[in-house]
C-alpha cells in the first residue's frame, strides 16, 4: 500500500523541470506601453528567482498597419530594444542576463519555440498591447501562446499594478490534472513568501464531488505543510467557475491565479468557452497557466493514471 500512495505522490506533485525550474523567462514584446507590463512583472519575477531574461518581438509576414516596410521594422525594433534595455536594466539584478531576439513568423509560434528551446523556462506576457509594428498584437495572441507551449505563462493585463506576489489563488476542480500545478506556485509561493488560497471550485452541490475535492485539498495541504507554505482553504459552488474564482480573487486582493489550461466544464463553461480561455481575457488578475504533461504529450489521452 505504500508504494501505491507514494507513486500517486509523484505523479500529481513530482519534479518535473520544465514546469518548476524559471532559469530563463521569456517576454513577447510589440513595443507599447500596455505590452510592456509583462516586461514589468518578468523583471519582479527574474529578480527573485535570479533569472536571465528575454525579449521577443516577432515580424508578421505582412507590414503592419503603418505599412512599415519589412527592413525598416526590424532596424526600428533593434533600435526600440535598445531603448528598453537601456530603462530597465537597473531595475534587473546585475547577475541576470537581459537580452532580446527578433524573428519572423506567427507570433504564437515563434514564442513557443524560442521559451522551448531551452528546458528551463517560463513565459510571462500581456493580454494588451497594440503597436504600428504589427498588424496583429500581442494581446490578441496571448490564449494562442498558452495553447502552443507546454511551458508555463503567466499573463497580465495593463489594469492592475503589480509590485508583489503577496496572495495565490489556487482553485482545484475534480480532475486529477488539476493537483499538476502545485510544485510551481508552491515554489512561487516559497519565493515571494504567499499565502496560497486553495479554492475548491464546483458547480455541483453532489456530496461525492465535495468530498473529492476535500480529498484533494487534503493532500494539497500536506505537500504546502512540508514546503513550509502559509495557506487558506475555501469552497466555492456557483455556475460559472471562472466567475467565482475571479470574484474571490478580487474580493481578496490576490496577485496571481494558477490554473491549468484543461479543466472540468459545465454547460455554462461550455456556452461562454473554456475555462482557461474566460480566465485569460476576464481576470484583472495575473494568471498563470500550466499545461497538463499528460494532456499535452498525449492529445487528450491520460498518462498520470488515477
Amino acid at each position: 500500500m505504500s508504494k501505491i500512495v507514494k507513486l500517486k505522490h509523484f505523479l500529481y506533485f513530482g519534479s518535473n523541470k520544465k514546469s518548476l525550474l524559471m532559469k530563463r523567462i521569456i517576454v513577447p514584446i510589440d513595443f507599447s506601453p500596455k505590452s510592456l507590463k509583462g516586461l514589468e512583472l518578468a523583471i519582479i519575477y527574474a529578480n527573485k528567482f535570479n533569472s536571465d531574461l528575454q525579449m521577443v518581438f516577432v515580424q508578421g509576414q505582412k507590414p503592419g498597419k503603418f505599412h512599415i516596410k519589412l527592413e525598416n521594422q526590424y532596424n526600428e525594433a533593434l533600435e526600440e530594444f535598445e531603448k528598453l534595455i537601456s530603462k530597465f536594466k537597473t531595475k534587473l539584478h546585475q547577475d541576470c542576463k537581459f537580452s532580446y531576439i527578433i524573428k519572423s513568423g506567427k507570433i504564437q509560434e515563434e514564442v513557443a519555440h524560442q521559451a522551448e528551446a531551452f528546458d528551463d523556462s517560463m513565459i510571462i506576457c500581456s493580454t494588451n498591447g497594440e503597436s504600428g509594428f504589427s498588424d496583429y498584437i500581442i494581446g490578441s495572441n496571448a490564449y494562442r501562446i498558452v495553447q502552443s507551449t507546454e511551458n508555463p505563462v503567466i499573463t497580465v493585463t495593463s489594469e492592475k499594478y503589480i509590485g508583489k506576489v503577496d496572495k495565490i489563488v489556487m482553485p482545484l476542480d475534480i480532475t486529477k490534472e488539476t493537483r499538476e500545478k502545485v510544485p510551481l506556485v508552491a515554489k512561487i509561493a516559497k519565493a515571494f513568501d504567499s499565502e496560497v488560497h486553495i479554492i475548491k471550485v464546483t458547480s455541483s452541490t453532489n456530496e461525492g464531488i465535495h468530498n473529492k475535492l476535500k480529498m484533494y485539498a487534503t493532500q494539497v495541504k500536506k505537500y504546502f505543510d512540508e514546503k513550509g507554505i502559509k495557506y487558506q482553504s475555501s469552497l466555492l459552488v456557483g455556475d460559472n467557475i471562472t466567475e467565482s474564482t475571479i470574484e474571490y480573487a478580487k474580493t481578496i486582493d490576490a496577485d496571481l491565479i494558477a490554473i491549468m489550461t484543461e479543466q472540468t466544464t459545465t454547460l455554462a463553461n461550455f456556452l461562454l468557452g473554456s475555462y482557461a480561455y474566460q480566465m485569460l481575457n476576464t481576470s484583472p488578475i495575473p494568471v498563470l497557466s500550466i499545461t497538463p504533461k499528460g494532456i499535452y504529450f498525449t492529445y487528450g489521452m491520460r498518462t498520470t493514471g488515477g
